[in-house]
């Protein structure tokens, strides 16, 4: 039986990428009680890929999609920590977003708002979350974005 989240992902014509392994010496999640604290999830995964400065090498609108990159390998990290069923997802509670960009670029909210605006559609008003969206001089591997998030399950 398909549950309400993945019928969601369905309806929005979404797929999950596989749950991507840690690049370096962390686990891709941790669960604390009722909470998953999922790691930094970059924006190349799931064949998508996002490198460069937002605002000098790719498009502000590419940065979105990169953060959308992001939102899906978060949700796919979440999904692995669920034991495959979304439906035990109470909420979204943090977003933390990091974009790749010069420091006269300010738009890294908008930016953000490609893994905001996902988690609403996906998962409703659950969905709404606390966030920060900043500025880096550098990411890992040089993508355009990485953002981690902590949900609350049942």
């Amino acid at each position: 039986m398909v549950g309400k989240i993945d019928a969601r992902l369905a309806g929005l014509g979404v797929t999950l990428p596989e749950a991507p392994m840690p690049a370096a010496n962390y686990v891709p999640y941790v669960i604390s009680g009722n909470m998953v604290f999922i790691s930094g999830q970059i924006s190349r995964a799931g064949g998508e890929e996002y490198v460069g400065k937002v605002g000098q090498d790719i498009s502000q609108e590419d940065g979105e999609k990169a953060a959308r990159t992001c939102a899906l390998a978060l949700l796919a990290q979440l999904k692995a920590a669920c034991d495959g069923d979304l439906d035990r997802v109470v909420r979204c509670v943090k977003l933390g977003g990091f974009v790749n960009c010069n420091p006269d670029f300010t738009a890294q909210p908008a930016v953000i708002n490609g893994a905001s605006n996902l988690m609403v559609d996906v998962l409703g008003d659950a969905g709404r979350h606390a966030r920060f969206a900043v500025g880096a001089p550098a990411l890992p591997m040089d993508v355009a974005v990485e953002i981690d998030a902590v949900f609350e399950i049942k």
